[in-house]
């Protein structure tokens, strides 16, 4: 008994160390301390919920700040999963990807990625009100997945991670002007031919 004790105590100090939390519990710390949030929809649930969750977890949520974590497109996709005997009621599966992009200094984007909800709800044709409710749920469940799942994405970066890949953007950007500009230079001074003269009758 006290073997098991200290095994579940042990496991869940090495959890904590980790930065595991469970879902739900306090707050979530992020090494990035501040970051802009914007979205296509400004004003979108998902943005609003994203941004309520970084303050809570110490980030301060701004336009100066240094990196901006922009949530380019938020598609929701649904079919039919099953059908009933009577086909009055079906089970329809929600799906939702997010796309979103990190961009550094001069909007210049360092990362892109998206992530993915699902959601199976029931709709009854004999209970339109509840079905629609239902279905209303399985989205905010799925924008709470989504808004977790950045979090957790989050959790990943560093500022010394996202400084070294505006370096390598920066060099990136540097070798293509530097290319650019040697092609241009290079048919500046390659002599053009002159028309064909054809010699009159």
């Amino acid at each position: 008994m006290i073997k098991r004790n200290l095994l579940v105590m042990g496991l869940a100090i090495v959890l904590s160390a980790c930065g595991f939390q469970l879902r739900g519990t306090g707050t979530t710390e992020l090494a990035i301390k501040e970051l802009d949030v914007s979205a296509r929809n400004a004003y979108g649930d998902t943005v609003t919920q994203l941004r309520q969750v970084l303050q809570r977890s110490g980030v301060n949520v701004h336009a100066g700040a240094p990196y901006r974590l922009v949530l380019t497109d938020e598609r929701e996709t649904q079919r039919a999963a099953t059908y009933s005997g009577g086909s009055r009621s079906a089970e329809y599966e929600l799906t939702t990807v997010l796309s979103y992009s990190i961009l550094g200094l001069n909007d210049t984007q360092l990362l892109s990625d998206k992530l993915e909800a699902r959601k199976i709800y029931v709709h009854d044709g004999d209970n339109i009100t509840g079905s629609d409710q239902e279905g209303a749920q399985a989205r905010e469940e799925m924008r709470r997945d989504l808004v977790q799942g950045m979090v957790v994405r989050l959790q990943m970066l560093t500022p010394a991670q996202l400084d070294e890949l505006q370096r390598e953007a920066d060099e990136r950007a540097k070798a293509e002007a530097e290319a650019l500009e040697a092609a241009r230079r290079l048919q500046d001074e390659t002599p053009q031919q002159s028309p064909l003269e054809v010699p009159g009758n």
